[in-house]
């Protein structure tokens, strides 16, 4: 049986949709008018009534402000929402219990060593090991360069273990299988390397 909206429901959708997904705003909506209304029904009704939550794919869009910027919880949120919400967020000066301290280490995906440097920049705020070692010694990496383990050992930190490579360099030495466990054979092969890459860029000129 076709459903016949109210007044009184299209203006409680109005009221309640910005900010939440559709999934939750069916489930609020059954909620408060005892129905059992599907997430296409409510997303049709929506859609007649040109209405929109603000979110895509669950998340605000890129440079949009959200709804709620500058509101207190009494001004869009139910008083039992409010208690569930409170339970679930931190306060603040809390620190959340997986926080890692500045200084902390952890592996990435592929086996490398990543060192803790800041907080509150979201990625941002691990850096790779071997890289912050070579740029202790000698400064900042260039664009388009990279450090390399000589011995391929993630796990070497010693200073010398680690050169300073370009991405055609490396790319070179790929190819030509110049990286050895034994470091100074890598070293020697960064060096054919970087003469077959001088060639070719004459080459090209």
């Amino acid at each position: 049986m076709r459903h016949k909206w109210s007044e009184k429901e299209d203006r409680w959708l109005t009221k309640n949709v910005k900010g939440i997904t559709l999934k939750e705003l069916t489930k609020r909506y059954n909620k408060k008018f005892n129905m059992k209304l599907s997430e296409s029904a409510i997303a049709n009704r929506k859609n007649k009534l040109n209405l929109h939550s603000g979110i895509t794919g669950g998340q605000f869009q890129k440079g949009q402000i959200s709804w709620n910027k500058g509101k207190t919880w009494d001004e869009y949120m139910p008083k039992e929402s409010q208690e569930r919400s409170r339970k679930t967020t931190f306060k603040k000066g809390n620190i959340p219990p997986n926080h890692r301290e500045i200084g902390s280490e952890r592996l990435d995906s592929d086996g490398y060593i990543l060192v803790k440097i800041q907080d509150g920049k979201g990625h941002k705020n691990w850096t790779l090991k071997h890289r912050l070692i070579w740029q202790s010694m000698y400064g900042n990496i260039p664009t388009g360069y990279k450090i390399m383990f000589a011995d391929g050992n993630k796990r070497n930190f010693d200073i010398k273990n680690l050169i300073l490579v370009s991405d055609a360099e490396e790319l070179i030495m790929n190819q030509n299988n110049f990286v050895k466990e034994n470091s100074d054979f890598t070293k020697v092969g960064l060096n054919i390397a970087r003469i077959i890459d001088r060639v070719n860029k004459r080459k090209v000129k």
